[in-house]
């Protein structure tokens, strides 16, 4: 008993049939709500985090001038996450120096001598702990050191439990998963087996001569 071969190229070939009859915006618009769904549900599973700010400022004494003070705070913001501050700021706030290090970001402005210190965790209280731990942390350093650089760093602003996450939600990712769930069904369509509208017509053969034809030639 023989086996028809072309059974199995079946189902490949009505799988070919069904992607080419299939219109060209379906493959985008799946795309977009496969992403959108996707990309909703990540930010609905994804625990949020919150962002604490607190603010510190460079003065300078009699001694010192403005443009000192803003040069000294731009290297006070290169040191606040550095071992020796984050050891101090661990004990006042409760967690490790590496837990200190991975959630604490700094940053300066070149046009004022301020310093911020930023914290971010999934517990709004534990966040602004550990930025003004840090910030506290800082000014005790940069105040030891006063009497050499002539700058004194005073505490700008505390911060404050945060009420809102600082995360994505869950239809911002909804609508990233979209464009990117969009741009790959574009890309699908670009390598998509193409409609093919031109048929194989059979090559035409010449009918025989007559035999009154032939003794025309001759």
């Amino acid at each position: 008993m023989t086996e028809n071969p072309s059974r199995g190229l079946r189902p490949n070939g009505t799988a070919i049939a069904r992607a080419k009859s299939m219109p060209p915006w379906s493959l985008l618009a799946a795309g977009a709500v496969l992403g959108g769904l996707l990309g909703g549900a990540y930010g609905a599973v994804k625990t949020p985090t919150y962002t604490a700010t607190s603010y510190v400022v460079a003065v300078p004494t009699e001694k010192s001038d403005p443009a000192a003070a803003l040069g000294f705070a731009q290297a006070y913001g290169r040191v606040a996450t550095q071992l020796a501050v984050l050891g101090d700021a661990q004990v006042w706030a409760g967690v490790p120096v590496g837990t200190l290090r991975t959630s604490v970001r700094t940053a300066t402005s070149p046009d004022a001598p301020m310093v911020s210190v930023s914290a971010t965790s999934s517990r709004p209280d534990l966040a602004a702990d550990m930025a003004n731990a840090v910030s506290r942390a800082l000014t005790r350093h940069a105040n030891d050191a006063q009497a050499d650089t002539h700058v004194e760093l005073q505490q700008f602003a505390r911060a404050t439990k945060p009420t809102e996450a600082s995360s994505a939600s869950p239809s911002v990712t909804a609508l990233v998963g979209a464009g990117a769930g969009g741009l790959l069904g574009g890309l699908a369509l670009l390598v998509r087996p193409r409609r093919t509208t031109d048929t194989a017509r059979p090559a035409s053969v010449p009918s025989p001569a007559t035999s009154a034809d032939v003794r025309g030639q001759m």
